[in-house]
């Protein structure tokens, strides 16, 4: 199983303007290095919850069908199926038709069902599932605490980039971090 995005958010959770606020900054010759930080701080926050806060596509790649043709879409909220793929021995794509599969996005994970899967004929990456996920196209579609995280993010690395070199970033997450995104994350059963 492979995931990997297919296409990038449009734009950002928060602007350099507010993280500038936060940050209580006035001039904006730092506004490059503060929005590669607010891209990282967005990466971490989805890494870390398993979600994709902006508008974005995902591709996940199967070796072929689960038994019980339920397919589990790690990103959440997954807001639509794009396509689903299945490859012949011959590399030829087939696309399985809407109504042939259901998806459920109440479920986290989101849960696509295949109703009668054709097996794949490629024996490695013969299944592909095209989907997107995301709050919304804009930051005012992504809740405020994850936002809160992100703009927390920011200001800890802008505060610590010194001290630290590259390699050893990041050095810690702040204070508040992980109780801003408890009640996003994937719940793991024992």
């Amino acid at each position: 199983m492979a995931l990997f995005r297919t296409v990038a958010p449009l734009a950002e959770p928060v602007t350099v303007p507010e993280c500038r606020a936060h940050l209580r900054i006035d001039h904006t010759s730092e506004d490059d290095l503060i929005a590669g930080l607010i891209r990282a701080a967005r990466e971490e926050v989805e890494s870390h919850a398993g979600l994709a806060l902006i508008e974005q596509d995902w591709r996940l790649a199967l070796d072929g069908w689960p038994r019980s043709g339920q397919v589990a879409l790690p990103r959440h909220p997954v807001t639509e199926i794009l396509s689903v793929t299945v490859y012949g021995e011959d590399g030829e794509a087939a696309l399985v038709e809407p109504a042939d599969y259901q998806l459920d996005t109440l479920s986290r994970p989101a849960r696509l069902l295949v109703k009668s899967p054709e097996p794949p004929g490629l024996a490695m990456n013969g299944v592909e599932v095209d989907f997107r996920a995301g709050f919304g196209p804009a930051g005012t579609d992504v809740p405020d605490l994850l936002k809160r995280a992100m703009i927390l993010l920011v200001a800890h690395w802008y505060e610590f980039r010194a001290s630290f070199g590259p390699q050893d970033q990041p050095v810690s997450l702040p204070e508040g971090y992980q109780r801003l995104l408890a009640g996003y994350r994937s719940k793991r059963l024992l």
